[in-house]
């Protein structure tokens, strides 16, 4: 061949496909002249363009050709390229060509596309997609109301990207943004249930829910949202957090510590000897309701179990009744303080003074109602200024809907204080209800 003249249809590669009818190229041809393997690089980066709208001029580089992709070079522009270590294609030259020879009267944008089908620019394709999972999100919409816990979590899920790595695409959202809805609108359960049982009467089966899946994920995450449960990790904190909305993994390891409460013969003897004991779910939802050893209806509610092996040591039977919530209140002690409360009781909540325990309270409100025991604004800064030293307040700020104040007084401070430091004041507190 003549490297000095043109390249004509007849220098092109034989293998060629049927042609493209209504197009006005010779798909045949076409296919001898760019279709041969050593241009699909260059097809694909004219192809590229395209999709983003870019003109078609100027040239295109390939930095490291090999010999193949060089003899294709030459063949297509009927001389040899430019010596040196990289291979560049001048697109009009192309583009010339191609209308010169009636291969492609309409250029080299139709010849692209006759070889690889129709271009769609990124934009129409992204502005599909954003279509597309939007309409995956819809039924995030009827959780509730913007002002709800669930709807600001949802709003957050539309725009973390969460859905879309577990699911990858709108199509499989679908899906998976259904179950999740359908699962959380059914919770907290209550009475607090297996996951298992749960997930098969509200979801499609009883493994719909286990560990690992994307559902599990997405609920578990949206359960965190219901129920204020704050981050952690490992297998201990997913328990926790599952059995927060009464999903457990079973009725037994979920406990609570309480102290001279009554309805059996076990809790009526260690109330008489003012000891404390400690309630599994399952007794909870096993037998009669517990009832308390108080004239005044008053359950005191603890965050630390220091509070009250205290109390027991110094008022023993004659302790107002006491429930001690270890941290994030278990599906042991939410159920203990429902059947409390809707017996009547009127529950009184003390914490440590931080975030962390202020998140407590605000997720127990949630659950229970209850009234603020020394922990308003005005107990925080009588608690700082009477304590000897205090460490530094640490993590995010929470409101504390009880009294706005207690926020504020917080940030304004910036030290916790612990329920051990106002032991005294809490066991006074106790001793006077004693009497």
């Amino acid at each position: 061949m003549d490297v000095n003249r043109p390249a004509t249809p007849e220098d092109a590669p034989a293998d060629a496909p049927p042609a493209a009818a209504g197009t006005g190229v010779d798909a045949e041809r076409l296919g001898r002249l760019l279709g041969d393997p050593g241009l699909a690089w260059f097809v694909d980066r004219v192809r590229r363009r395209m999709a983003r709208g870019r003109p078609l001029t100027g040239s295109v580089t390939l930095s490291d050709p090999d010999e193949p992709q060089r003899r294709a070079a030459e063949r297509l522009l009927g001389r040899a390229p430019r010596s040196g270590g990289s291979l560049g294609i001048r697109l009009a030259t192309v583009d010339e060509i191609l209308r010169r020879s009636g291969v492609s009267p309409g250029g080299l944008a139709a010849a692209v596309e006759a070889l690889t089908g129709p271009v769609t620019l990124h934009a129409e394709t992204r502005g599909a997609e954003e279509r597309a999972w939007a309409e995956a999100y819809a039924p995030f919409d009827s959780l509730g109301s913007p002002d709800t816990e669930l709807a600001r979590w949802a709003e957050r899920i539309r725009g973390d990207g969460l859905v879309r790595r577990l699911a990858r695409t709108p199509e499989a959202a679908v899906p998976l943004v259904e179950a999740a809805v359908r699962a959380l609108r059914a919770l907290p359960a209550s009475p607090p249930t297996s996951r298992a049982t749960f997930a098969a009467r509200n979801l499609s089966g009883a493994h719909a829910l286990d560990e690992g899946t994307p559902l599990a994920t997405l609920v578990l995450s949206g359960i965190r949202a219901l129920t204020g449960f704050p981050d952690g990790s490992g297998a201990q904190w997913r328990r926790e957090a599952w059995a927060s909305a009464g999903l457990l993994k079973d009725d037994l390891s979920s406990t609570v510590l309480t102290l001279n409460l009554r309805g059996t013969p076990a809790l009526d003897w260690a109330a008489d000897a003012g000891e404390p004991t400690v309630l599994t779910l399952r007794s909870l939802t096993r037998r009669a309701p517990v009832t308390i050893a108080s004239a005044t209806g008053t359950v005191h509610l603890c965050e630390n179990p220091a509070v009250l092996s205290a109390a027991a040591d110094t008022f023993g039977a004659a302790c107002p009744p006491l429930v001690c919530l270890q941290g994030q209140p278990s599906a042991a002690a939410l159920t203990l303080l429902r059947d409390l409360s809707g017996a009547g009781a009127v529950l009184l909540h003390h914490g440590d003074f931080d975030w962390g325990g202020v998140r407590i309270a605000a997720a127990l409100a949630r659950s229970v109602p209850w009234k603020p025991w020394r922990f308003t604004a005005a107990d925080y800064r009588a608690a700082v200024t009477a304590a000897a030293e205090a460490p530094a307040l640490t993590g995010a700020p929470a409101a504390t809907p009880w009294d706005p104040a207690l926020a504020v007084a917080l940030t304004e401070c910036g030290v916790r204080v612990e329920e051990e430091t106002v032991l005294d004041d809490l066991l006074t507190d106790l001793g006077a209800a004693s009497r």
